[in-house]
């Protein structure tokens, strides 16, 4: 592969690779359809050849709202090699946001999974560009993808749509990822197939990729993280099974028995939670077993720095017990790649020392994604940090922390806003990325806070909320955390406590569990849990120590719009709705100040 490519070369160097019966696959009525190598590129073609036909043209827009499933692929690769611009979204996604992205994108055609997400756009178009809605799954009075695909099969266009390919550079716009952050409208960032190519040619030796490997998907591919992955997954001629959701993903792990797969730490910590409550249940011997190998692994050092003995231990652990770890996960893994937030080191820690690695790493939407990673090979690998940066990207560190980036898989630039492209790529080429970070070792790029979450208490110290609330979450206790105090005393934080676990801790202790509402003012709870809080204080700064917290009944939700898709909080409006919690800490009489 050169930087030459466009993304839909990929389908070109598909068909010179061993055809497969399982290029792509999904679940469809209980049983899995898989979609072969020739298959797949003819379904792309035949939707190309309809979208010519329908008058499409290169630049138009084209929104696409749905789960992961082949006919993702199939109208992603079709705008790629017509030239027409992919606008993908969240289905999680607001009216207000759907509003604002057709209006500001001018979106022509919508393609949507299912009748409920057809309402949803319908009401959303109204009066906008939007001529006509396609479903995957039939709808009554829709058109779906498949009459699209017969209408491209009985019109076929060859030497058209070679003609629009062949016009099509590298460096051309091929999609327009729109951002959801902490505040404001979403922001739409434009990629290249270039962008693309190049963060695929950096990342390709991430792990020693075999063609016969076979992919589980269930991030969404609206995000850019899972959606270069694929590309990667496409390039290096491996087969995608698309998981039927969230909750089906341990079942479909042991069907499919996947070398590798994307996830976030929030579903690894499930993972991990969800291994510990199954050894609790466990008794006697079986029980003493589980947690010994259990503390071994969080003990776990790298290259052997914990000694022979150690060594000779996890080896024993391994056979014993975290063999049935990696028996969940479907006996192949081979790596799990973790980015989108923080991973706690002590779940990194102890998947490695189950044999199970976890190659974390860090990127944006804007630099398409990948900036840094740890890969497969030991040396490449330091927990704690988001690995060495990739190959053909540039990083440094500016005077006050922040992590500035410059390479090949840096954006074109947001959409209908160059303000806000000058803002945030200065005249140096540096894009400044928000986040504060580190070098370590003069090789790992380590993320310790976001630059606009720094705040300062009237002391004039300077508090790190991330790092503190992922200290915080490393507690069986708590679930959920957010530190406050911007131009107070002290710090301080709500909580959300890990219910189910609290549910289990009072029946043990003889507290009647009544509603999280009134768990959460339970002085005993309260103290148990502040009690986990002066556990993290003890590895603080003596500023940045937490005095008090206030436990809150519910979690903090996407839907709810207290987090964004990628799970980072929303703390003006937490901190809005949280105005009495907040004034019972500082003692405010009327809420925010």
């Amino acid at each position: 592969m050169t930087e030459k490519y466009r993304l839909f070369d990929l389908l070109v160097d598909l068909k010179k690779m061993p055809l497969k019966e399982d290029a792509l696959a999904a679940k469809e009525n209980g049983t899995w359809r898989k979609y072969s190598t020739q298959e797949f590129i003819d379904t792309v073609n035949y939707l190309s050849y309809a979208f010519i036909d329908l008058g499409i043209k290169s630049g138009d827009k084209i929104g696409l709202i749905s789960n992961n499933r082949p006919e993702w692929n199939f109208v992603d690769h079709a705008c790629l090699q017509t030239a027409s611009i992919n606008a993908p979204l969240y289905p999680t996604i607001s009216d207000h946001d759907l509003k604002f992205v057709i209006g500001d994108a001018q979106v022509q055609y919508f393609f949507v999974s299912n009748a409920d997400m057809y309402h949803k756009v319908k009401l959303a178009c109204q009066g906008s560009t939007v001529k006509e809605i396609f479903t995957f799954s039939q709808v009554e009075g829709a058109r779906s993808i498949h009459d699209l695909i017969a209408i491209g099969k009985s019109k076929p266009q060859e030497s058209k749509l070679e003609e629009i390919k062949a016009s099509i550079k590298p460096d051309d716009l091929a999609t327009i990822i729109y951002t959801s952050g902490t505040t404001g409208n979403p922001k739409g960032v434009m990629l290249s197939h270039h962008n693309f190519i190049s963060n695929i040619i950096g990342t390709e030796k991430l792990c020693p990729f075999q063609k016969e490997w076979r992919a589980l998907s269930f991030l969404p591919l609206n995000h850019v993280y899972e959606r270069m992955l694929s590309y990667l997954y496409l390039s290096q001629g491996m087969s995608i099974y698309y998981a039927e959701s969230m909750d089906t993903i341990g079942d479909n792990l042991k069907e499919i028995k996947p070398q590798i797969f994307v996830t976030v730490p929030r579903l690894l910590e499930k993972v991990y939670e969800r291994i510990v409550a199954t050894g609790t249940k466990l008794t006697g011997i079986k029980k003493a077993l589980f947690f010994w190998a259990l503390n071994l692994g969080l003990r776990y050092e790298q290259h052997g720095a914990n000694g022979w003995w150690y060594e000779f231990q996890l080896k024993l652990a391994n056979k014993l017990i975290f063999s049935k770890w990696r028996e969940a996960l479907g006996g192949n893994i081979v790596a799990i790649a973790s980015g989108g937030s923080a991973l706690q080191p002590r779940l990194a820690r102890v998947f490695h020392a189950a044999k199970i690695k976890v190659l974390e790493g860090y990127g944006l939407t804007e630099t398409s994604p990948v900036i840094a990673v740890n890969t497969y090979n030991d040396e490449d690998i330091k927990i704690g940090t988001v690995g060495p940066i990739i190959s053909n990207v540039q990083v440094k560190i500016a005077e006050d922390g922040e992590i500035c980036v410059k390479g090949p898989n840096l954006m074109l630039g947001y959409y209908n806003h160059p303000d806000l492209t000058k803002e945030s790529i200065d005249e140096e080429g540096w894009f400044h990325t928000g986040d504060i970070g580190i070098i370590e070792d003069g090789k790992f790029l380590k993320i310790t806070d976001r630059k606009k979450e720094i705040f300062k208490t009237s002391g004039g110290k300077y508090i790190t909320p991330q790092y503190i609330e992922n200290k915080l979450k490393e507690s069986r206790f708590i679930e959920q955390a957010m530190v406050i105090g911007e131009n107070e005393k002290f710090p301080a934080a709500f909580v959300i406590p890990a219910f189910p676990f609290l549910k289990e801790w009072c029946v043990k202790h003889n507290i009647t569990y009544t509603t999280n509402a009134e768990m959460v003012k339970n002085e005993e709870i309260v103290k148990r849990i502040m009690k986990e809080v002066e556990k993290t204080n003890e590895s603080l700064s003596h500023h940045e120590r937490i005095k008090k917290i206030q436990l809150l009944p519910a979690d903090w939700s996407v839907e709810k719009g207290e987090m964004t898709p990628k799970l980072s909080l929303k703390r003006k409006i937490i901190m809005a709705a949280n105005k009495e919690a907040y004034s019972a800490i500082y003692n405010h009489d009327n809420g925010l100040r």
